[in-house]
């Protein structure tokens, strides 16, 4: 039975049909030296070419086409480090409706000039704890909508577009590796994949410094973490929902670790392999692939979804160390 939560394949490919004239259909290419080096067969989503650069433009879109006129009228809003914010600003511009965003102001300037081309109004805040406040201000003054950065069934609507795309674009794939911060990213993917390939493993990945939602199967309810300690930044959430919690647990066959040292050795194998520099999130399914799961998965077609990339070069030599090397 089809978890409550869980969007229906109809109702995903209709959606997905719905938003081509906003996102991109990204490709999923074959990664010649991702097999040589784990022994598996290796292709990879590249989700970094969607617009905003990230994944979550689905999910943002899937939130805000579905506003009344009333919705529409007042707005949004959303707190955001960086790539939700950008997705909230770009989907609000595509839909023609006003976004206020809060962000970090130590947010890196590239996402933040990203969310003012969008036209979004930004509200810079000096800390989570004052930006969250921010926020619940924003609503509650101005009537806006708050976008979540991942939880709802809109947003697992949007992100399983992801899976269903994966499973049409690799008919032949046996494993599917998918990053996890809050959780929507893989509820969304793993409801699509699970519908369409029952068969086939749906394995998320975590930063041993953000493990909320290893934390919460092991649990048996949503949960968070004391402290947030990962490079992965778009990773790094606090604290696992219940939507996503009950969604992941029901179809993710497995999750595995991966340390920052791991994910700073991807990120170097990425920029030289495929001339590609990705932020650490981007780099969390390529280190689980080449670390924890590489026995496993020894022969399997494998998809490796690489979730998005906003980084600007200081931050990618810094964590890489590719200048060091």
């Amino acid at each position: 039975m089809l978890n409550q939560y869980a969007p229906e394949l109809a109702a995903i490919r209709e959606f997905r049909d719905s938003i081509d004239a906003s996102i991109v259909r990204t490709p999923v290419v074959e990664v010649p030296a991702l097999s040589a080096a784990s022994g598996a067969r290796v292709s990879a989503k590249l989700e970094f070419l969607q617009q905003t650069g990230t994944f979550k433009a689905r999910g943002a879109l899937a939130v805000i086409r579905a506003l009344d006129d009333a919705q529409r009228a007042a707005g949004i809003t959303a707190v955001s480090a960086g790539n939700h914010a950008i997705a909230a600003a770009f989907a609000a511009r595509e839909s023609d409706v006003d976004a206020k965003l809060v962000m970090l102001a130590t947010a890196s300037p590239l996402r933040v000039e990203k969310c003012r081309e969008f036209g979004a109004e930004l509200v810079m805040a000096p800390d989570v704890h004052r930006a969250f406040e921010l926020v619940e201000e924003i609503q509650r003054d101005e009537g806006r909508v708050f976008v979540h950065p991942f939880e709802g069934p809109r947003t697992f609507l949007g992100t399983a577009t992801v899976g269903l795309e994966m499973c049409e674009q690799a008919a032949d794939a046996e494993a599917f590796i998918v990053p996890i911060g809050g959780g929507g990213l893989c509820a969304g993917i793993a409801s699509a994949i699970k519908q369409m390939r029952p068969d086939a493993l749906v394995l998320g990945v975590e930063p041993e410094g953000a493990d909320t939602m290893t934390r919460s199967i092991e649990k048996g309810e949503a949960c968070g973490i004391d402290k947030v300690d990962t490079i992965a930044d778009s990773l790094g959430a606090p604290f696992a929902l219940p939507m996503g919690y009950s969604l992941c647990r029901d179809y993710v066959d497995d999750i595995v670790l991966v340390s920052d040292d791991e994910m700073r050795t991807a990120m170097r194998f990425l920029f030289r392999e495929m001339h590609t520099a990705v932020e650490p999130a981007c780099a969390a399914s390529t280190a689980a692939l080449l670390g924890p799961l590489r026995d496993r998965l020894q022969g399997k077609n494998v998809v490796t979804l690489m979730c998005g990339s906003n980084v600007d070069w200081d931050t990618f030599a810094r964590h890489s160390g590719i200048l060091d090397s």
